[in-house]
């Protein structure tokens, strides 16, 4: 992942300390804490050939790769679809692997594709959204939030076209959007109308933690549910990541006494080759501090990696 990417002599020189928590979300969470909160920690997709050794098989097989992914993690941030919609046979396919393999129950996270959020700009999308939306029903009850992510020039001046493409989805489509253009930040009445209109629509807000990108480290939630997409620096910087997660982590406790109900957490990497390390490290400590009663990372060779 690019995005919010350093040079690796300024990642010292950055504060990750996370933000106060925003208006939209101490208007959101004034309720108490569920018993029955949702946790759910995956990667951005599985097919890295660098886990090979790592969390997958010696010798496996690039169309194996989802097999041993689903036996890791119970979500998967799926960008795939961001490039073009699969054909219904390979999403019950995907779905299928996952229903046979997967050691938990879990859930596709399939981002908006490109047609509708990057070149139609979300103006007169609504073919394109049909057909995304027929494709991902066939992953039925493995069908989790969808994600629709803008992009950098994709700005406040654009607010209208959001408003009514939102507005034309289906009410119960459990989706969340990420902006990136600065202006919704740093425009205190662009920002506000934002986060106001997701909640309005009861979409969700995607967070999005990246070295160089501080303001898209918001901290609204326009809906009950946290989406939050982590971007570590890895190798020797592994221990800031690690206290990065251990903030998101007592952050998260204080959203979940408040009536949080689910968390979707997903890592990323600049370099994806060490992404599992980490992402096992985010479910140990959600565990511990949260609850979360999540399978560890089962790595081969274990005792060499720490």
């Amino acid at each position: 992942m690019e995005f919010g990417k350093v040079l690796e002599n300024e990642i010292n020189t950055i504060d990750f300390t996370l933000p106060a928590d925003g208006r939209q979300t101490l208007l959101t969470l004034k309720g108490k804490k569920r018993a029955d909160a949702g946790f759910y920690i995956g990667c951005a997709k599985w097919g890295r050939k660098e886990w090979i050794n790592l969390i997958y098989p010696p010798k496996t097989k690039e169309k194996d790769f989802l097999m041993h992914y689903v036996k890791h993690f119970n979500t998967i941030e799926l960008n795939a679809i961001f490039y073009g919609i699969p054909k219904a046979e390979q999403i019950v396919k995907w779905k299928e692997i996952a229903e046979h393999n997967a050691k938990q129950d879990f859930l596709f996270c399939p981002k908006f594709t490109q047609n509708i959020t990057h070149i139609k700009r979300l103006v007169n999308a609504q073919p394109e959204t049909d057909l995304y939306l027929q494709a991902i029903h066939n992953f039925g009850k493995y069908l989790g939030p969808c994600f629709l992510q803008l992009s950098d020039n994709f700005g406040p001046k654009n607010f209208d076209a959001l408003k009514n493409y939102l507005t034309l989805l289906p009410v119960d489509l459990n989706m969340f959007v990420e902006v990136r253009h600065t202006d919704w930040f740093k425009d205190s009445k662009a920002r506000k109308d934002l986060f106001t209109l997701l909640a309005s629509l009861n979409k969700g807000a995607v967070i999005t933690d990246a070295s160089g990108r501080r303001d898209c480290v918001h901290m609204e939630l326009s809906t009950p549910k946290a989406f939050i997409r982590f971007v570590g620096n890895g190798g020797k910087y592994l221990d800031s990541d690690k206290k990065r997660v251990d903030e998101w982590a007592m952050r998260l406790k204080s959203w979940l006494d408040r009536g949080l109900e689910d968390v979707y957490f997903f890592l990323h990497q600049h370099d994806e080759k060490d992404t599992p390390i980490i992402a096992d490290y985010t479910i140990e400590v959600f565990d511990k501090e949260l609850g979360a009663g999540l399978k560890r990372i089962n790595f081969i060779n274990n005792a060499e990696l720490f």
